[in-house]
């Protein structure tokens, strides 16, 4: 009963956070787009255009200060991070409530902006975050905290929610359930069992239901700008679906297309956030000024580029009007005189979803000039490189998508004279090729491009183009989210385990010192082991009179150690505690601390005679740790390390006679930077 109850605020406010930003992006976006409207009807064009840059710019500015001042961890997609905590990295505030009032907002205000970037990253880390906190049982911090949580506080029920989150914010993103499972499934977690299975999609129902009601509240106009651009919905259902040999060409050519431009993108994002991650050192007024510098260039192509299009003739059985003066529509009328519309306006001057949405238009073919079409499509490819990386929640999914739409309804043009397929679905194919190229997903992005577009007929195109670019992509480089896991220096483990590692055995690795503690110690040792290394986990040795002989009696944390030593159960003599550890400490004390709660060395008050005293650690301690022979192979321990979700492998001689422990396996042990570096040579080795 907890338990669900906690999953259901988990969801019920992760779908009411999606509501929110999408209800606030719309309004504000709304706004400035009115406002410059008005001015270009006017032909005030001077004025509007500094209406428009000033408003983007301090939208920009305003983004920007909330991450540079109070979560800097907020900054980016934050999937990367969420994938990264999911497979047993613990990065700071990545996941903190700071963060999480700094995304939610942060975003709201750079997608308004008018950035070529999207919420749909954001709120993955934002379901991630609002789960977390729940599994935390709150903030103590902020005094938020909810006594009934505690029972929930450890890493796998914690895990398991944070699973739960990330799926409930693609859900709340794309309005796509079960692809937000897929997601999780997919790319998120790194440790899957049955039972998440229906965790998640129980959560991306909710999410769902939750939508649905406040999409029906909104389609009566109560929600002021918001409409149905609002949360992502491209129907291209009332396209028909016929296909020929010529069109499964033109997917092919979609296919590696998407491939090339997908490992293009990744290795320029790349080089981009290096360069970016250089001038951010430089402090949190450095950060804001590149934030507007990109903000102004992006004023600036948004409302300049569209003087080079030519106006054209409004078609005579438009199902829309046009020209179109609203704050968004496929026939903007800019500069353009009565009965004539600029089609670079409608994509540019335009929020990123309802771009989307007149790219993806069917029955529309001569909408677009061919040369409208490379002239966006360069725009945005490029101002999708530079922004990402700056100093504000910005999402990659919608910028792959506006890229890859706008090419795929290029190609649907030149393949008009040949081609059953509406250009509309050819940009829909367009996007799935430069997703798969980009983030090498194939089953997700499927299922979650299928839901968007509400049109299950193109499910053999949508799976053959994402199988092509993801292909064609992982020739060149990796997905976008590994490279900048890998960037951000977070030490991810691999599904597989590297080819050299075949080589080696599981001691070869070990790093060194190896500090032990005996089953009752000394005070005085253990606070300078705590003081001198950083070490989150000790080996406890029973030695006589305890045992007969020295044996691993298992593992004690850092954390419980300081509870331990908090607590001042010493003793003068080398004797056991007993059960006076159980009735001095509750269970709750030894539970994780979240983020910034738990006790540091610090915090400890030992006087000087109590160095000498002694402490009793097997009632802390882990009596069944895991553990392998020293002579496992380093492939087997990786993996083992992984699918088991450990932080910790005690390595144990083979032979008797000697010590019960030969060192200690972390993840830092089964990095390449490591074992490369301990044995050079033996990469080349097949």
């Amino acid at each position: 009963m907890f338990a669900l109850s906690r999953a259901l605020i988990m969801r019920v406010g992760t779908g009411l956070v999606g509501i929110f930003n999408n209800i606030a992006v719309e309004n504000i976006s709304g706004f400035k787009l009115l406002l410059t409207t008005e001015l270009m009807l006017k032909h005030e064009y001077y004025k509007a255009f500094v209406a428009y840059a000033g408003c983007n710019m301090v939208l920009a500015a305003a983004a920007a200060a909330l991450c540079a001042f109070i979560a800097p961890a907020a900054a980016g997609s934050g999937i990367p991070e969420v994938k990264a905590y999911l497979n047993g990295v613990d990065a700071h505030s990545i996941l903190a409530p700071s963060t999480l009032f700094v995304k939610i907002f942060g975003s709201v205000l750079g997608v308004s902006a008018g950035f070529v970037v999207g919420k749909e990253g954001p709120m993955v880390h934002t379901g991630a975050c609002i789960a977390s906190l729940i599994g935390q049982g709150g903030s103590r911090k902020y005094h938020l905290t909810w006594r009934w949580l505690r029972y929930f506080k450890n890493d796998r029920d914690r895990r398991d929610l944070i699973t739960c989150g990330a799926a409930a914010g693609v859900a709340a993103a794309f309005r796509a359930p079960v692809g937000g499972v897929l997601f999780a499934l997919e790319e998120a977690a790194s440790w899957w069992r049955s039972a998440l299975l229906w965790r998640t999609f129980f959560t991306t129902a909710v999410v769902a239901i939750v939508l649905r009601a406040f999409v029906q509240l909104c389609s009566s106009g109560t929600c002021g700008l918001f409409g149905e651009g609002g949360l992502i919905m491209y129907d291209v259902s009332a396209a028909k679906v016929t296909y020929s040999a010529p069109d499964v060409l033109a997917v092919i050519l979609l296919g590696i297309i998407g491939g090339i431009f997908g490992s293009l993108y990744n290795y320029l994002v790349d080089k981009v956030l290096r360069t970016y991650s250089i001038i951010n050192e430089r402090g949190a007024t450095v950060k804001i000024l590149l934030v507007i510098t990109i903000s102004l260039l992006t004023s600036i192509c948004s409302y300049g580029l569209p003087w080079l299009a030519t106006c054209i003739p409004c078609p005579t059985d438009a199902s829309a009007s046009c020209p179109n003066t609203d704050i968004s529509g496929n026939y903007k009328s800019f500069q353009c005189p009565s009965g004539h519309y600029n089609d670079l306006a409608s994509l540019f001057l335009n929020t990123n979803d309802d771009a989307i949405r007149n790219l993806l238009s069917t029955s529309t073919v001569k909408e677009f000039h061919i040369s409208s079409l490379f002239i966006f499509f360069i725009a945005v490819y490029c101002l999708g490189v530079i922004t990402y990386g700056i100093a504000i929640p910005s999402g990659l999914f919608i910028p792959v998508i506006l890229a890859g739409a706008c090419y795929g309804r290029l190609v649907g043009r030149l393949f008009e004279p040949i081609s059953k397929l509406d250009v509309g679905l050819f940009a829909l194919l367009g996007a799935a090729s430069f997703l798969g190229g980009t983030m090498r997903m194939t089953v997700s992005l499927c299922v979650i491009l299928l839901e968007l577009t509400n049109d299950l007929l193109m499910l053999p195109l949508v799976m053959l183009v994402l199988l092509i670019s993801k292909t064609m992509g992982d020739i060149f480089n990796k997905g976008v989210y590994d490279q900048i896991v890998k960037l951000k220096g977070l030490p991810y483990m691999e599904a597989h385990a590297e080819p050299y590692m075949k080589h080696l055995v599981a001691r070869d690795v070990v790093s060194g010192p190896l500090i032990t503690f005996s089953g009752v110690e000394k005070v005085g040792n253990i606070l300078h082991a705590l003081t001198s290394t950083g070490h989150n986990g000790f080996p406890v040795i029973d030695e006589p009179p305890f045992s007969d002989a020295p044996e691993l009696c298992g593992l004690v944390l850092r954390f419980h150690l300081l509870v331990l030593l908090k607590g001042k159960l010493f003793s003068r003599d080398r004797v056991l505690a007993g059960d006076e550890v159980l009735r001095r400490f509750a269970a709750f004390d030894f539970a994780k601390a979240g983020s910034g709660k738990g006790i540091k060395v610090e915090d400890l008050d030992i006087e000087e005679e109590e160095m000498d005293m002694y402490v009793d650690l097997h009632p802390i301690t882990n009596t069944s740790p895991y553990t392998v022979v020293e002579t496992m192979s380093l492939a087997k321990a990786a993996l083992l390390f992984r699918q088991v979700g450990l932080r910790h492998m005690c390595v144990v001689p083979k032979s008797q006679g000697r010590p019960p422990i030969v060192g200690i396996l972390t993840r830092h042990d089964f990095s390449p930077e490591h074992i490369l570096g301990l044995y050079p040579h033996i990469r080349f080795r097949k």
